[in-house]
């Protein structure tokens, strides 16, 4: 310090501000601080500007856009962060600050809260509605994996879908699973296998960490892309006891990517045993088809035919004669019943018929004009008449 400051030199305020700036500056790169937001006060043209504290002290800050557009989080007041950045030295006021290139989220409680605040907004959006969720392929020619290429997980996913399909092809789309870009790079492999349709179905995930590592497959461009993935996709991240909001855009969630892998590819030898199980099935059917129509075809010998024919003609004769015998019964009743109406009938008009009431003995007495006479007041005498008895005609004077 003593080459900088001479108890017998006279300064000016720029030149100590300068040199308070070199050593600082100088001093204090790249160094991390984990504090609490306050202040926050985000610029019109991007640059964020807020206050770093803790329990004692505070240092103001600053995040200029370039670095700032890169967040995967909304800054706020009261957030815990851990920053990484240097000190500077803004001279026209002669206030020292950090300029910060790297921001993250600084324990589970604030890194909980955000991830609800995004799954809030987008469970709103629709993205989660049980709607939008497709069926798994049964049988997949090809799976992708999102995944680390390194990492535990894919190893799980090669050698149980080796295990229990040799036949189902493999493609493997790398991805930043953890850190800084780690969303992007999950985002843009969910795009690049959907634009290129070059899976049945996509697996994505990673094995287990902390929250702060699982926090990209939380991240809404990542989210997005699996929500709006038109292949049938898997989520698979973490352990069975971690969550991330993939899981909920996802189609189907599986609790570990062994998990997934399970789901995902169909046991070749459990296949066989079905369509084995299946053929045993058929052919006892066909087997039992064919010896029921045998049966069926044997009863239809020449014997057989006659007897089963005149065990169908004979009630059918009966039935017939039955009939007959009816109907000429019926014809013989209905004959007798009209001959003896007409007798009645004859008699009654036999017994109305006027000469049978000139038979005993009657006659009809009539005028020369043929008007016949009731009473004797119908002549006056000397008027010629006529007598009609039952044979014969009589002519006569009335006197």
């Amino acid at each position: 310090m003593a080459q900088f400051f001479q108890q017998d030199t006279v300064y000016t305020v720029s030149i100590l501000t300068s040199q308070i700036r070199e050593i600082l500056e100088g001093t204090f790169q790249n160094i991390t601080l984990e504090a609490e937001i306050s202040n926050f006060r985000p610029n019109s043209t991007g640059h964020l500007y807020f206050t770093l504290k803790d329990e004692t002290a505070q240092i103001s800050a600053v995040m200029f856009r370039g670095k700032a557009s890169s967040l995967n989080f909304a800054p706020k007041d009261g957030m815990k962060v851990r920053c990484t950045g240097s000190v500077s030295v803004y001279a026209p006021r002669g206030n020292y600050q950090i300029i910060i290139t790297k921001m993250e989220i600084s324990g589970q409680g604030n890194i909980l809260q955000i991830i609800e605040e995004r799954k809030k907004k987008l469970f709103e959006e629709g993205l989660f509605d049980q709607s939008r969720k497709k069926k798994l392929p049964m049988f997949p020619k090809t799976i992708g994996i999102v995944t680390s290429p390194t990492g535990a997980a894919l190893r799980d996913i090669l050698q149980i879908t080796k295990r229990r399909n040799k036949s189902i092809n493999v493609i493997i789309f790398p991805a930043l699973v953890q850190g800084e870009g780690a969303a992007a790079t999950i985002a843009a492999m969910i795009k690049a296998a959907n634009d290129f349709n070059m899976c049945d179905v996509l697996i994505v995930g990673r094995g287990g960490g902390s929250l702060e590592d699982l926090l990209p497959f939380s991240e809404e461009i990542a989210v997005r892309a699996l929500a709006n993935s038109r292949i049938p996709t898997v989520s698979a991240v973490g352990h069975e006891i971690d969550w991330s909001l993939c899981d909920y855009a996802a189609d189907v969630r599986a609790p570990t990517p062994s998990a997934a892998a399970e789901l995902v590819v169909p046991e070749l030898s459990l296949i066989k045993q079905d369509l084995m199980s299946a053929q045993q099935e058929l052919y006892t059917q066909i087997k039992q088809k064919v010896e029921k129509l045998k049966l069926m075809i044997k009863s239809f010998d020449v014997s057989n035919m006659e007897i089963r024919f005149r065990t169908i003609e004979q009630p059918l004769l009966n039935r017939l004669e039955n009939a007959k015998e009816q109907l000429s019964k019926g014809m013989e009743d209905r004959i007798k019943d009209t001959r003896t109406a007409i007798r009645q009938c004859l008699s009654i008009l036999e017994e109305a018929s006027p000469q049978t009431i000139l038979n005993r003995g009657y006659a009809m007495v009539k005028t020369s004009g043929g008007k016949v006479i009731r009473s004797q007041k119908d002549v006056s005498s000397g008027d010629k008449i006529e007598i009609i008895p039952a044979e014969g005609k009589i002519s006569a004077i009335v006197q």
